[in-house]
This record gives structure tokens, C-alpha cells and sequence, in this order.
């Protein structure tokens, strides 16, 4: 289970006190023995199969050292829903690892807890173990999910074919923004911001809202998705399927204070439809089913926005203005190495 380790000091508790008092709230599942085993045992229901899914998140690469606790842990459980989604599942259990420096406070622990429960209070996904560690270096948090989908009704990349529309959803670029902010608050005086932009644009980086875990009925077999970066993970549902895509920049939503942004710097277009971090949802959907498509996912409360189509392989992946001429990108998604 969740198991201390000498060396992180949690003010005046025990290691195993922190565990019981701040973690073993959130391990609802009778599977994980309220975190005092050494594993948990789970029980999958027949023509139920498991969805399996492994995220690491890095102080100074996935959030900033100031960022609040709560915020880092709702991003780190959130990420990784992200990613149960795009398979058409839904949200099981998950087991968290943390490295931590030694002089990581009870509040902070606190803090991040809080950050997992705001999810898990919207989700059926509960903690059911996982480690923790002193580290000298920066505080890394890992997260491996499981999610239960319906026998051979898992959503998978491959299989998109030409012709099929591609649907995004949630808006685009707003994380990358949040992020500039945060670095450069007097960009918020040059995009022509309001406090209300600025809060909105730095918590979209911050902890990515989770709708999109509501929608995974609405990515039914035969329909691919993939999330969280718009042009990369269209590259990576087109590699394994052996297409290319249009993208159409003029279809990219964009939320309100995102487009203040770009009003004021166009040029940035290109840089936000790369940009990563918004963690939504990307479909390849039939043309015939796509009506059906956009009225399950508005059912679900998620918002979809068709922003092309898939075409042949030879075509190539590409963005175009709205004359059909082709958007240079310098960078489409981020990479680690």
C-alpha cells in the first residue's frame, strides 16, 4: 500500500499517521484494506476488462514549486482520467507514488489530498495504494490508473479512415497562456486581461476541469480518441492508423479570454493550437455516425466541436487558415525527449 519511508519529515506525525489520517479517506474501494496491507486485491465484474494507464508528473516541468498543493494534486489525478477517457472508460482506482523532499509539510500533504478528493467526488475512482520516498530532488509524483470498460468496446487509436471527422473537446491553448502568466504577470496588461481572465487562463494550467471523464460513453467503439495535445495526438491517432488530417484553425474553440489573446497577437495562433497541457478529448468519427456523436456527447454535458477530417495517408497531417493555405508549426505537442 501506501507505505512511509524515513527521511520525510511531516512536522510532528508519523509517516504512518499522515497515511491513515490524510490518504486512507480516499481509499473508498473495500479492495484496498484501508491502505494498511501490503497490496490490494480487486475484483473485475465478467465482460468488464481493465484499462491501465501511467502518468508522472516532475516539479519545474508538469507545475511550478509555488503552484498550490491542491492544484498539483488535482492535475496529477486529472491527467491520468484524461486518459481513461480517450479509451471509453471509466475511472476505477488508481495508485499514487510520491517522491518528496524531507522538509515537505503536513499542510502541503494536506493540500494535495484535498486536490485528489475534488476529483474523486466527481468520479467513481478511489485511491487503493501506492508509495512514497525522500528525494533530495524536486517533488515527482506518479500515478498509474485503472478504468473499467465493457469487453472489446475499449476505444483505440487505430482503425480511423479517411473521410472520418475529427471532434475536440473543451478549448484550446488557454493552459499554455496560464502558464505565461504566471511567469510574466504583466502579460495580462498586453493581452488586454481582466482579473477574471487572468484567474480563469492560470487554472486552466493549473488543474484541468474534469467533464471530460463524464464522457467516455460518448466514444464509442470504432471511434479512436486520444487527448491531451491537439496537433500531436492527431500525429499519433494518424501514425497508427495510417492516415493524414485537416485541420481547420478556423474551428479551433478557443474560450473568450483566450481569444482577447489572440485579437491582440494573432501570431500566437499557430503556438496555441501546438500547445499542450489542455487535456481534452480528440475523436475520429465516422461521417455517417457524427450527428449521433455530438448529440451523446452534449448528453454528457461534454462539448465537442468538429475541427476537420481525417485523409489519406499520403496527404500529411495539416493545419490550414482559413484561404486553405497551410499554418506552419513550430512545435506540435511537447515532448520529453
Amino acid at each position: 500500500m501506501i507505505n512511509g519511508v524515513e527521511g520525510v519529515r511531516h512536522d510532528h506525525e508519523d509517516e504512518f499517521d499522515i497515511i491513515a489520517r490524510i490518504f486512507a479517506p480516499l481509499a473508498k474501494d473495500t479492495g484496498a484494506l484501508g491502505l494498511r496491507d501490503d497490496a490490494a486485491v480487486l475484483m473485475v465484474a465478467d465482460g468488464q476488462e481493465l484499462v491501465v494507464t501511467c502518468d508522472t508528473l516532475v516539479e519545474g516541468v508538469h507545475f511550478l514549486k509555488d503552484d498550490p498543493a491542491e492544484s498539483i494534486g488535482h492535475k496529477a489525478l486529472a491527467v491520468n482520467l484524461s486518459d481513461l477517457t480517450a479509451k471509453g472508460s471509466r475511472g476505477y482506482a488508481y495508485m499514487l507514488s510520491l517522491a518528496l523532499p524531507h522538509d515537505i509539510s503536513t499542510e502541503w500533504l494536506e493540500g494535495f489530498a484535498s486536490g485528489l478528493k475534488a476529483i474523486q467526488d466527481q468520479t467513481d475512482i478511489s485511491l487503493i495504494g501506492g508509495d512514497t520516498t525522500a528525494t533530495p530532488g524536486p517533488i515527482t509524483i506518479t500515478i498509474t490508473a485503472l478504468g473499467l470498460v465493457s469487453h472489446q468496446h475499449a476505444v483505440l487509436r487505430m482503425g480511423a479512415k479517411p473521410g472520418d471527422r475529427l471532434y475536440v473537446s473543451g478549448t484550446i491553448g488557454d493552459a499554455y497562456l496560464g502558464l505565461r502568466l504566471l511567469r510574466d504577470p504583466a502579460l495580462a496588461e498586453t493581452w488586454g486581461l481582466t482579473e477574471e481572465d487572468v484567474t480563469f487562463l492560470v487554472e486552466r494550467y493549473r488543474a484541468r476541469a474534469t467533464a471530460n471523464s463524464r464522457c467516455s460513453s460518448a466514444t464509442s467503439p470504432k471511434r479512436p480518441s486520444t487527448s491531451p495535445m491537439l496537433v500531436g495526438d492527431i500525429e499519433k491517432l494518424c501514425r497508427v492508423s495510417h492516415v493524414g488530417a485537416k485541420i481547420e484553425a478556423g474551428r479551433v474553440p478557443f474560450s473568450p479570454a483566450t481569444k482577447k489573446v489572440l485579437a491582440r497577437e494573432p501570431d500566437l495562433l499557430p503556438v496555441l493550437i501546438a500547445a499542450g497541457d489542455d487535456y481534452g478529448v480528440v475523436a475520429a468519427v465516422s461521417q455517417k455516425s457524427g450527428k449521433g456523436f455530438e448529440s451523446e456527447a452534449e448528453s454528457t454535458g461534454a462539448a465537442f466541436r468538429m475541427i476537420g477530417e481525417l485523409r489519406p495517408e499520403e496527404e500529411g497531417v495539416a493545419v490550414l487558415d482559413g484561404e486553405g493555405h497551410t499554418i506552419e508549426l513550430k512545435h506540435k505537442g511537447f515532448s520529453h525527449f
